[in-house]
């Protein structure tokens, strides 16, 4: 990406071992992310570019001499954050908090993973190695541990979803939706989406949305408390991140609610902490731990109770990233996943 708008498909050097704590992974599987599409919107221009994507699966085709988890052959998920698996953020679950990590297609000198191989730091506390093969029927669901699941999921621990639980999701892309499978995987009562596009909001329903909401700002949130008897909502996940999507969240939580803010913020500050306060309403969340997640959600994936690979509607080689970009942007594919 050189610029706002602007997705170039290039041929650049092979990626290759820098590092003895790195692998080579052969990527089979990434996607474009609702993520990227903020630095569609305001990418400053750049002569050399940004080499995009964060979510990938794919084969080990090589590691470091200081490797010892990863084996070349290897099936692997990779998260969208590198990490070393030892410090103590790391051992406390949260791995994009880690003293040696970083974020694949943004911190400096580590490549995107919209290409046809990566160069993975950190690749024994990284990589989550797979006990599949390339199961073609498997491939979208897997792709999604890398990001959108995890983080849908992470929205919903953070936001204390469990039985009983009412529920609302902020937000109707990939992440929010995920978020709709992790509160209906938590055992949530009633799971309100509010968005509105007819092809996300059928698909959340699928998912197990109970209700939906089309309305914004203050309709929203009343239009959420006739629905909850008045009183708002147990937990929220903020899955969009722009300033209206956090006030929303607070009006619509009832007093004692937990929010889960996973949507990238982009605004400076809100006017809703005073609310909070009043309303004894928690707000957490941040960059979801994927890596830390993958253990519980993998075996629900396997097994089919889950299958959050829906969520990819458009497949695209990788000369059609481009448009791929486009159509996200302008919400004609909810989210796109690239074929090698």
């Amino acid at each position: 990406m050189y610029r706002a708008g602007d997705v170039r498909v290039e041929n650049v050097s092979d990626a290759t071992l820098a590092e003895p704590t790195d692998a080579l992974v052969r990527v089979t599987r990434a996607c474009i992310c609702g993520s990227d599409l903020w630095p569609y919107h305001d990418l400053e221009p750049s002569d050399t570019g940004r080499r995009m994507g964060h979510e990938a699966i794919g084969v080990v085709e090589a590691v470091g001499s200081d490797v010892r988890k990863v084996r070349k052959g290897d099936f692997v998920v990779m998260p969208f954050a590198f990490s070393d698996g030892s410090c103590d953020f790391c051992h406390e679950g949260l791995q994009t908090s880690c003293v040696h990590g970083g974020f694949f297609g943004y911190s400096e000198g580590i490549d995107g993973a919209q290409a046809e191989a990566i160069r993975i730091p950190q690749a024994d506390g990284t990589l989550f190695v797979l006990p599949v093969g390339e199961d073609e029927a498997l491939m979208p669901s897997l792709l999604t541990l890398s990001d959108v699941m995890g983080t849908g999921h992470h929205a919903a621990v953070v936001a204390k979803v469990g039985r009983s639980k009412k529920v609302a999701v902020v937000g109707d892309g990939a992440v929010g939706l995920c978020g709709v499978i992790a509160a209906k995987r938590l055992g949530a009562e009633q799971i309100i989406i509010l968005g509105r596009h007819p092809d996300r909001i059928a698909l959340a329903k699928a998912f197990g949305a109970t209700d939906v909401v089309s309305e914004r700002g203050e309709e929203a949130a009343e239009r959420v408390r006739a629905l909850t008897g008045g009183f708002g909502v147990h937990s929220v996940l903020e899955c969009v991140g722009t300033e209206q999507a956090m006030l929303t969240s607070v009006s619509i939580a009832r007093p004692g609610a937990a929010i889960g803010r996973v949507g990238v913020p982009h605004y400076q500050a809100t006017s809703s902490w005073e609310l909070t306060f009043f309303k004894n309403v928690t707000v957490g969340g941040g960059p979801a731990p994927v890596r830390a997640y993958i253990d519980e959600l993998l075996p629900d994936v396997l097994e089919g109770r889950i299958q959050p690979g829906r969520v990819f509607d458009r497949v695209i080689g990788l000369d059609g990233v481009p448009d791929g970009y486009r159509a996200m942007n302008e919400r004609r594919a909810i989210k796109v996943m690239i074929k090698f």
